[in-house]
């Protein structure tokens, strides 16, 4: 059975799709069989790997309401080993149907029972926020991937986060777990961000990945050209960084 990570930060811009899609691309990379989960009606993920998101269809939604099952949705990227669930707009309607169903927040998770033990890796990227999208991804996932960036109210978002993933485990998903946090859009430079590593890695202690994903310009401009960071730029620091990433996820089995 393969394990499924889930990328979630309530807050927008802190490379959380970017994340998404580099990791899958270079764990694809060492071999891994890797299927990505396009969960958020804007649909970065689905342009990240050079789909048309104004063509996907059916997707994600489509699967989640049971218009379409997983082979009708599940799409070959450019990468060899990687895959896609895409997303559209239809999401944000679906956001609005889900909060009146029972088991609302089950959506995702049934949908993806039946390729589980297809893919040794799912990642799954949510909206920027902790509404009833974020929660089916917390509920069909069995570890949470934070990305953070260095900045002054990172803490104060953490640890709202922290109470949310609390309530799932609590109620959702018993054997949901923290896989880690790891910092997005570093700047060297400035002792903001050098303390705000320092204070996290202080009080998260094993929790804090090791690699510290840099700001750099190639991260930025690969999605427009529809590929990932390993595929556009991999000598880049951008590259180097989310290879080390996936080595790093790698390693802890």
């Amino acid at each position: 059975m393969g394990r499924a990570f889930v990328f979630v930060n309530q807050k927008g811009g802190v490379g959380k799709t970017t994340s998404a899609v580099n990791l899958g691309a270079y764990l694809a990379g060492s071999g891994k069989s890797v299927l990505l989960v396009d969960f958020d009606s804007q649909a970065n993920l689905t342009s990240g790997v050079g789909l048309d998101k104004n063509k996907v269809k059916p997707g994600v939604y489509e699967l989640i309401s049971g218009m379409a099952g997983p082979d009708d949705v599940i799409r070959k990227t450019s990468v060899a080993g990687l895959s896609v669930i895409p997303s559209s707009i239809h999401l944000s309607g679906a956001a609005v149907e889900l909060v009146e169903m029972v088991n609302r927040d089950l959506f995702l998770k049934k949908a993806l029972e039946p390729v589980r033990g297809l893919y040794d890796f799912i990642l799954i990227d949510c909206p920027p926020s902790l509404g009833v999208l974020t929660l089916n991804g917390l509920a069909a996932a069995d570890s949470v991937l934070i990305p953070m960036q260095c900045e002054y109210f990172a803490m104060e978002g953490l640890s709202l986060l922290l109470q949310t993933i609390k309530r799932i485990q609590k109620n959702l998903n018993k054997e949901l777990q923290i896989e880690g946090i790891f910092f997005t859009m570093y700047d060297q430079r400035t002792r903001l961000a050098q303390d705000v590593v320092k204070e996290v890695s202080a009080y998260f202690r094993e929790k804090v990945f090791e690699t510290i994903i840099p700001r750099n310009v190639r991260i930025s401009e690969a999605p427009s050209h529809g590929l990932p960071i390993s595929h556009y730029d991999p000598g880049s620091s951008g590259g180097k960084a989310y290879q080390s990433l996936a080595e790093e996820v790698l390693s802890r089995g």
